[in-house]
């Protein structure tokens, strides 16, 4: 069975949603941020301030292209996008889903973007983030799921009953 893979700007509630989603369908679930974290032995924001934003790229893009798991929900990164040969990957055993939400929600719930290890160059900002990354996650979408005023047991409960079962 093909994996749900959710993806969508930092704060988008990915993790969160992926954990109640996995559970309501019966399914694994596993965070991509963990699994770099795991790896490397330390934080995504130590990976990013010690070694630079394109090594943590370039060890996001080999652990996603090492995934082999099957029948999972997963949580990526927000920055998996700018790699075409781990969204490749991904869409290739997955159905990805994008949890849109409006700018104004995602700078409501991420206070602390520094802090959480978000690939962000010098000088950038949220919303020239989410600028940049908006129509990437549109382009690798097979569905787009408008999260706007939506609460994460709606969003679960839409993912399961319209999307994944109609796929």
């Amino acid at each position: 069975m093909r994996n749900l893979v959710l993806i969508g700007m930092p704060g988008a509630g990915k993790s969160t949603i992926g954990v109640l989603l996995a559970k309501a369908l019966r399914m694994q679930f596993l965070d991509t941020d963990i699994a770099i974290q795991e790896r490397e032995k330390s934080t995504l924001k130590d990976i990013i301030d010690s070694s630079g934003i394109q090594a943590f790229l370039d060890c996001e893009e080999d652990v996603v292209c090492s995934l082999t798991v099957k029948n999972h929900v997963l949580a990526t990164g927000g920055s998996v996008v700018y790699s075409k040969k781990a969204m490749r990957h991904l869409k290739d055993n997955g159905f990805l889903i994008f949890l849109k939400l409006d700018f104004s929600e995602i700078e409501r719930r991420v206070r602390n973007i520094r802090g959480r290890g978000v690939v962000l160059r010098p000088g950038q900002t949220l919303h020239d983030l989410y600028e940049e990354r908006e129509p990437l996650y549109k382009r690798y979408a097979n569905h787009i799921l408008d999260c706007n005023g939506m609460d994460m047991e709606t969003t679960v409960e839409t993912i399961k009953e319209k999307i994944w079962h109609d796929r």
